[in-house]
């Protein structure tokens, strides 16, 4: 009898049974701490450990909702929910925020949470010396005020409907004004688990926090391990023998039937935010030019780039959008696939026999992938599209981000809600449309989802006819794990590894 089957059995003998058999003991202490630790893998390890100072989306996936929570949080249904504010009111004029705060909460060292700290957090963000990735979220914060210990209020300079949203983001997690120096390797939060170690190129280490404020919502696990593996054989290899529990982000798509009849792990295929785009230098010719973009645009057959990207799973777009987005509009149509069209498009604009440029493309898989799917299709209408490996992060966001010393290049943008990159001065694409610009600034203007979601809608029609980057596809979240694991999201309306929820099954 092996040892799955034997613990059922164990549990009905007598403890005097138990003593003389003398196997029980070690029959159910493995099966016990199966149940309450948890390995799981991620292909990316974070720069560092907190996300209120750095951009990578690996950040967040180790320590947003585990380690640090914010005023409000984003549920698995991209729907905000209260967290350490129970609850807010927004003034009519849209222009005062007043929260109350959750009574009773310690961060990990037992320094108190309260209006003091909520406050500490949000200037910090906006501060002149912040590094915040986000900090354009708290730019319409004027003041704030803590007239008690459980009272916030933010009073604004303009209205800004995105405001609570923002909020919930991990880049306006709230921190510990004694210990937020630390936090990039010593993270402290208020969250369900505690920081305890992290071995620098393998593992982050994360232990159930005791003491946790909100007994709804405490962890089940005792102990998770994030290790990082980048190597997809190798993050198959672990998931099948045993090493890892979960991959919630698996690199492989070619790899996921491999999985098939498994009989311990199960794969799950579901939604992201992940949209992966071929940004232009709109600045530079002949990509200045709409008609040239447009021609681009109609040469690529974006189901073919899937298929030979991404083994066929993914997302058509036709705009920076996503179907999980609110007033989502399906743009494919706006510039569909035609070379004879897309070749007519290039002559009309001075370059009958196409032009020679380079794409710089960092190494994450789908890059490389789908430039080379790109490039045979450019090739029929007479455009050679040279490949450049470009390393990521430090090379590429020199180069894309900082220098704009680029042609194209091709990055899957993870943000939810990120459309309005396109009206950021500087921006990577160097894409200017004051009609688009309006839009992003009438979206704040309103809180009524009705009214965001049209304005929403004008902005992906824009984008798709201008087509400062190429659209190409939404990347699937394709997750591979134990069939006993209960809780992990199989959708990702945020990057994230949410596991206050997650347990095992008996």
């Amino acid at each position: 009898m092996n040892k799955l089957s034997f613990a059922p059995f164990v549990r009905r003998l007598s403890l005097g049974a138990a003593l003389s058999a003398g196997l029980v003991m070690t029959a159910l202490t493995p099966a016990q701490a199966a149940k309450t630790i948890l390995n799981l893998g991620m292909s990316v390890e974070p720069t560092g450990l907190d996300p209120t100072i750095a951009a990578p989306v690996a950040i967040g996936q180790v320590t947003w909702q585990n380690v640090f929570e914010g005023l409000v949080t984003i549920d698995q249904a991209g729907k905000i929910q209260p967290q350490l504010a129970k609850s807010w009111e927004i003034s009519p004029d849209g222009l005062t925020y007043t929260f109350k705060l959750q009574t009773g909460v310690k961060f990990h060292d037992g320094e108190a949470f309260d209006a003091a700290s909520a406050k500490f957090s949000l200037d910090r963000a906006r501060g002149a010396d912040s590094v915040n990735p986000q900090k354009r979220f708290f730019a319409s914060i004027a003041s704030i005020d803590t007239p008690d210990a459980e009272t916030l209020v933010l009073h604004l300079s303009a209205p800004t409907g995105s405001l609570i949203y923002w909020l919930g983001w991990p880049a306006s997690v709230m921190v510990a004004p004694k210990t937020a120096a630390d936090d990039k390797t010593t993270p402290i939060g208020t969250g369900p688990f505690k920081f305890t170690g992290w071995a620098k190129g393998d593992k982050v280490e994360l232990a159930r926090n005791a003491d946790y404020w909100n007994k709804d919502a405490a962890a089940k696990l005792d102990k998770v391990t994030f290790r990082f593996i980048a190597d997809p054989q190798a993050q198959a290899a672990a998931l099948k023998s045993g090493d890892l529990d979960a991959f919630p982000e698996f690199a492989a798509p070619e790899l996921m039937s491999s999985f098939d009849g498994d009989a311990r792990l199960v794969t799950r295929i579901g939604n992201t935010e992940l949209k992966v785009v071929a940004g232009m230098n709109t600045a530079k010719k002949p990509f200045d030019d709409k008609r040239v973009r447009q021609a681009l645009m109609m040469a690529i057959d974006r189901k073919t780039v899937i298929d030979g990207a991404w083994s066929g799973l993914g997302t058509p777009i036709g705009s920076h959008y996503t179907p999980n987005d609110p007033g989502y509009q399906d743009m494919t149509g706006v510039l569909p696939y035609n070379v004879e069209k897309a070749k007519a498009l290039l002559a009309e604009a001075g370059y009958p026999n196409g032009f020679t440029f380079t794409i710089k493309s960092p190494q994450m898989a789908y890059a490389p992938r789908s430039a080379e799917v790109m490039q045979a299709m450019l090739a029929e209408i007479g455009v050679t599209m040279n490949i450049e490996p470009t390393e990521f992060p430090a090379k590429w966001v020199q180069d894309i981000m900082k220098d704009r010393n680029f042609d194209m290049t091709i990055v899957a943008h993870a943000e939810p809600l990120d459309i309005d990159i396109y009206a950021r001065d500087p921006y990577y694409f160097n894409y200017k449309n004051p009609a688009f610009n309006a839009l992003m600034k009438k979206v704040q203007e309103t809180t009524d989802p009705a009214a965001q979601n049209a304005i929403y809608g004008e902005a992906q029609k824009i984008l798709a006819e201008d087509v400062p980057a190429l659209y190409l596809f939404v990347m699937p979240k394709l997750g591979v794990w134990d069939k006993k694991l209960k809780g992990l999201w199989e959708n990702e309306p945020i990057p994230s590894n949410v596991l206050s929820g997650v347990s095992w099954d008996e």
